[in-house]
């Protein structure tokens, strides 16, 4: 397969909020360390495949969060006995 010429420039997905959670992942980009500490040295093949990683991590999250909403939609639906006083 012949090799594509690439026409546009792989942008540092970046985007200004460098704080990492406890597994060091940025919780901007979502990139690991390692991700950010070699972007500049990266192929575009490289930088490809960790956009795809992003991409996954992001679906990740989202999953995430509709399950917590989901549950505590649940939480409030779910009646509760209210205590018999007397």
């Amino acid at each position: 397969m012949p090799q594509q010429i690439e026409l546009f420039k792989i942008d540092n997905p970046c985007i200004g909020v460098c704080q990492s959670n406890k597994k060091g992942y940025c919780f901007g980009c979502l990139r690991n360390r390692t991700e950010r500490q070699l972007w500049l040295q990266m192929t575009d093949e490289q930088r490809k495949e960790v956009l795809q990683l992003i991409i996954k991590r992001k679906k990740r999250i989202e999953q995430l969060r509709n399950r917590q909403q989901e549950q505590m939609s649940l939480d409030f639906d779910t009646p509760t006995e209210t205590p018999k006083l007397f």
